[in-house]
C-alpha cells in the first residue's frame, strides 16, 4: 500500500512538473523564438523535450548541455570552430549533408573533427525540405524519397569510416519536420533531433538583406537572457548553430564561440555530445 501511494504521488508530482516546465518554455519563447508559439511539446518520463516526434532538448536534472553544427554548402567556420573547440577542450556535434561530406575542400576537416572525438551525423542527403512551411502537414516527399536520400548521407559518411550504428541521431534540413518524417526514420532505427528552442542561436545563417536577420550580438544576448530567465537555464539544450554561413554575413555569429564556451562554464555548463546527453531519451 505503501509503495502504491508513493507511486502515485511521484506521478502526481512529475505530471505537475511537466505542465510547469511546458508552460515555462511559451512563457519565456516570447522574446526569444517567435515559431515556438505554433508548436506542441511532450516531456517523457526522463523530462527529455519533444516536438512532432522528435526530441528537442534532454534531461534537465544537470548542467549539461551540447553545441551542434550543422552544414551544407558553407563550411568557412570549420577551422575556427575546430580550433576553438579543442582549446577548450569541448566536445561538440555536427550534422553534415552528403553534399557536405562529398566536397573534396571538407575532407581535411571532417577527419580531423573525426579524430578529435566529436559526433558526426545525418543532415539529409541533398538538404531536402520535407513539407510545407506554410503547412507542416503537407509532406513534399515521399516515404520513397525520404529513405534513398537518408541512406545516401549514410552512405557518404562511411568514407570517413562513420558507421550508421555509431551516427543514430539525425537534423533534419532546415530543421523542419512533421511526425510523418520522424516516423520513417525510426523505422530506419534513427532518431530525429532538432535545436532546443528559446534562443536567436539558429539565426546565425541570416544575412542583412534577410527580414529574420539577427546580429551576433542580438544572438549572444538571447543566448545568455534565456540562460538567466528560464527557470531551467539552459540544461538539456541543444544548441544549434552553423559551420559556415554565407559570404553576404560578414558579421559572423561563430567568432563568437570563445566568449560563448567561456560564459557558460563560468555559469557551471559542461558542453557534451548529443549522444551522451540524449542517452536517456526514448526514441518516440
Amino acid at each position: 500500500m505503501t509503495f502504491r501511494i508513493l507511486r502515485d504521488f511521484y506521478s502526481a508530482i512529475s505530471l505537475s512538473l511537466s505542465f510547469v516546465l511546458v508552460t515555462c518554455v511559451f512563457c519565456f519563447s516570447g522574446t526569444s523564438d517567435l515559431s515556438i508559439a505554433s508548436r506542441t511539446f511532450r516531456y517523457d518520463s526522463h523530462m527529455c523535450l519533444y516536438d512532432q516526434g522528435g526530441i528537442i532538448r534532454g534531461p534537465t536534472f544537470q548542467k549539461k548541455m551540447a553545441l551542434i553544427f550543422t552544414g551544407d554548402e558553407f563550411s568557412d567556420g570549420g577551422d575556427f570552430i575546430q580550433s576553438v573547440l579543442k582549446s577548450k577542450s569541448v566536445k561538440a556535434s555536427f550534422f553534415f549533408t552528403g553534399k557536405f561530406y562529398r566536397n573534396p575542400s571538407h575532407s581535411r576537416l571532417i577527419s580531423r573533427l573525426v579524430d578529435s572525438g566529436h559526433y558526426l551525423g545525418p543532415h539529409s542527403d541533398k538538404h531536402l525540405l520535407y513539407c510545407s512551411w506554410e503547412n507542416r502537414d503537407t509532406l513534399l516527399v515521399t516515404k520513397e524519397q525520404f529513405v534513398s536520400d537518408l541512406l545516401d548521407n549514410y552512405k557518404t559518411m562511411e568514407s570517413f569510416e562513420i558507421k550508421r550504428g555509431r551516427a543514430a541521431y539525425f537534423i533534419p534540413p532546415y530543421e523542419w519536420y512533421n511526425r510523418q518524417i520522424a516516423a520513417w526514420a525510426k523505422e530506419l532505427g534513427v532518431t530525429l533531433i532538432n535545436y532546443s528552442p528559446g534562443t536567436y542561436s539558429n539565426a546565425d545563417y541570416t544575412t542583412p538583406s534577410m527580414s529574420n536577420f539577427k546580429s551576433s550580438d542580438s544572438i549572444f544576448r538571447s543566448i545568455v537572457n534565456y540562460e538567466r530567465s528560464s527557470p531551467e537555464g539552459l540544461k538539456g539544450f541543444l544548441l544549434l548553430l552553423h559551420i559556415g554561413t554565407h559570404p553576404d554575413r560578414k558579421d559572423k555569429f561563430y567568432s563568437r564561440l570563445e566568449e560563448l564556451i567561456d560564459t557558460l562554464k563560468l555559469r557551471g555548463y559542461v558542453f557534451v555530445r548529443v549522444d551522451q546527453l540524449l542517452r536517456m531519451c526514448q526514441n518516440e
